[in-house]
């Protein structure tokens, strides 16, 4: 079974638009009705049995059961019979909503994500089915707009059918990502000849075990001045007034730019690692951790988790090549020639071996490292091929 998410840019009509929009404003009152709900329910389970709670709380009945995915859909579906507000809008996309919001609630509870918030605007909406026929030249056809034009950047890809359809609102406009199905299985890809590893740097974006150390375009920090000046401004207007929306949209403006920028950086620098090898390993890092450490703006800046976890493996899924994550400790510390671990302080750049001698760049050793374990762990087929690989690497 393969998934495939195009994106394109809407261009909406007057009245499309403002359909769009009352769409997005209808799922928002939806969603903050339901979270409200669930945490009346809750916080009415947490007064202690012998005294009342400091703050005022819903008296809710004892037998009243949780207000779930199930209950909140009953309950939704009865009340779009006498509200008009509600019955103006496709009846999936609010279930698509309480889904929403039930997903944000598991996560919380499974990985440990905050509690679920309200939100003072929607940004996107789902339409889970799609209508026959809907994909046209550069238009598509959905259940309440109708036919709506879009920039189709490219064709739509053969073989598979759409099955959903989220309009997502950003800065720059509306746009269009439409799920594709296909129930095709692909197998997974073979393992090659060449290898490569990649260690994710602090002074550099990536180095590779070929040697190549590429740095990162500071993509952020080149627009840092023009963004101070546009939030210096915006703290004179008064707040909400016209010149302070046009503020807010001319600063969400330039960071979708800068995010676009980098995404397509990381999406070409893929393709460029992709042209030279058939094994691509990485270190399997936990990159949250350093978005908090003191590496966090550099780090936050370059995008590394984005690309490492994202487009990475998605490229190298899309032309074939082999990707696997290895054993992220000692990395830094142990020699790609002989094994001999030595302790290295983070100003310490270069590796220099103490039992064998062998000098090289730091993070070129820790990706000769990275690729010598994922050689390991494929198994002994291209182990075989270590010397091989090795001599490409050191050319």
């Amino acid at each position: 079974m393969i998934t495939l998410t195009y994106q394109y840019k809407l261009k909406p009509i007057r009245h499309q638009e403002a359909e769009i929009n009352h769409i997005l404003d209808v799922c928002k009152s939806v969603y903050n009705y339901a979270l409200r709900e669930r945490k009346d329910w809750l916080s009415s389970r947490k007064s202690p049995i012998n005294s009342c709670s400091i703050v005022s709380e819903y008296i809710i009945p004892a037998d009243t059961p949780y207000p779930n995915y199930n209950y909140q859909a009953k309950n939704l579906t009865i009340a779009k019979k006498t509200n008009s507000r509600l019955k103006s809008v496709n009846a999936q996309v609010l279930q698509q909503t309480l889904k929403q919001l039930d997903r944000a609630f598991f996560d919380m509870k499974s990985l440990g994500k905050g509690f679920p918030r309200f939100k003072k605007k929607m940004r996107s909406f789902v339409f889970p089915a799609m209508l026959k026929n809907c994909l046209g030249n550069n238009r598509i056809k959905l259940p309440q707009l109708g036919w709506i034009k879009i920039k189709q950047s490219r064709p739509y890809p053969d073989g598979f059918q759409a099955k959903q359809v989220r309009i997502v609102r950003k800065a720059t406009g509306y746009y269009l990502m439409i799920t594709f199905f296909s129930s095709e299985s692909v197998p997974e890809n073979p393992i090659g000849e060449r290898s490569l590893g990649i260690d994710a740097g602090i002074e550099s974006f990536v180095a590779t075990s070929t040697g190549q150390i590429i740095k990162s375009p500071k993509f952020l920090l080149s627009s840092l001045r023009e963004l101070k000046l546009l939030q210096r401004r915006l703290k004179k207007k008064i707040r909400g007034s016209n010149n302070w929306l046009k503020l807010q949209n001319k600063i969400a403006r330039l960071h979708e730019k800068i995010a676009n920028t980098r995404r397509d950086w990381h999406f070409k620098l893929a393709h460029q690692l992709c042209d030279f090898t058939d094994n691509i390993f990485v270190e399997d890092i936990n990159f949250k951790s350093w978005s908090r450490g003191i590496v966090r703006k550099q780090s936050n800046d370059s995008g590394i988790g984005q690309f490492i976890n994202e487009i990475l493996p998605y490229i190298c899924w899309k032309r074939g090549k082999y990707y696997a994550k290895v054993d992220k400790n000692y990395t830094s510390q142990e020699c790609p020639k002989c094994g001999h671990r030595n302790k290295k302080k983070l100003s310490q750049r270069n590796h220099n071996c103490s039992n064998c001698g062998y000098q090289i760049n730091r993070d070129v050793a820790a990706a000769k490292v990275i690729r010598n374990r994922g050689l390991i762990a494929v198994g002994h087929a291209v182990k075989e091929k270590r010397t091989a690989c090795a001599e490409v690497s050191s050319a």
